[in-house]
């Protein structure tokens, strides 16, 4: 993407302590609407960003396709449970 070798390195580990962050609350927090919301936004995001600027990674092993959407469809899945247990 253009970035220095440090910048680069920066944005990696800032992302992954995000992602760890963001998995906390979502544990802690996942009855929340909103929360399933941040999820299936951000998962769908990744998703994108791994299809327009690294496709080869489409096709590996343990690929985004086969791992965020499972869980987008289990955040919906768990948004639609809270609805009917209100």
């Amino acid at each position: 993407m253009g970035l220095s070798e440090g910048l680069s390195i920066l944005v990696t580990k800032s992302a992954g302590v995000a992602e760890i962050l963001f998995g906390m609350l979502f544990f802690f927090l996942y009855k929340n609407k909103l929360i399933n919301q941040l999820n299936i936004i951000g998962l769908t995001g990744l998703l994108a960003f791994v299809a327009i600027f690294n496709t080869h990674l489409l096709a590996e092993a343990f690929n985004p396709v086969t791992t965020n959407l499972p869980l987008i469809g289990l955040s919906v899945v768990l948004m639609l449970s809270l609805r009917r247990a209100v």
